[in-house]
């Protein structure tokens, strides 16, 4: 087994570098964008990649632009959050994207409210993965 220590890895083409066993066979992708940000309040980035700004369309909805577009629309977008309360688990989906924007809604799943009862987080999450 060998290590590849180098501090850039660059593709031959505008496209991101991919991933391939010795056979040429895709075994992974780069992140496309992520976004940690306070979603309650006056929303704002805490760290991001490839995010160039994020808009509050009401409680629990937010638009994230992207600082480069995406080659496609056929990504995985996915927000999950850590519970303000006590409820076993929190997400986002995304309702619109496109390749240069993706607006999620979060939400609650499961303890006391309703399945998709929107609330807005302090620590939500996003991400991006497989524009092509």
């Amino acid at each position: 087994m060998s290590t590849l220590a180098v501090g850039t890895i660059k593709s031959i083409s505008s496209a991101a570098p991919v991933f391939q066993n010795t056979s040429g066979t895709e075994k992974g992708r780069l992140v496309e964008a992520y976004a940690d940000f306070d979603g309650s309040g006056t929303v704002s980035l805490t760290n991001s990649y490839n995010i160039s700004s994020l808009t509050d369309n009401g409680v629990g909805d937010y638009t994230f632009s992207f600082t480069n577009a995406l080659s496609s629309a056929n990504y995985c977008a996915f927000g999950s959050a850590e519970t303000i309360t006590n409820h076993r688990l929190t997400g986002g989906s995304y309702s619109t994207k496109s390749t240069t924007t993706c607006r999620m809604k979060y939400g609650l799943s499961g303890g006391t409210n309703a399945v998709g009862f929107d609330v807005d987080f302090n620590t939500p999450c996003f991400i991006v993965i497989g524009a092509q």
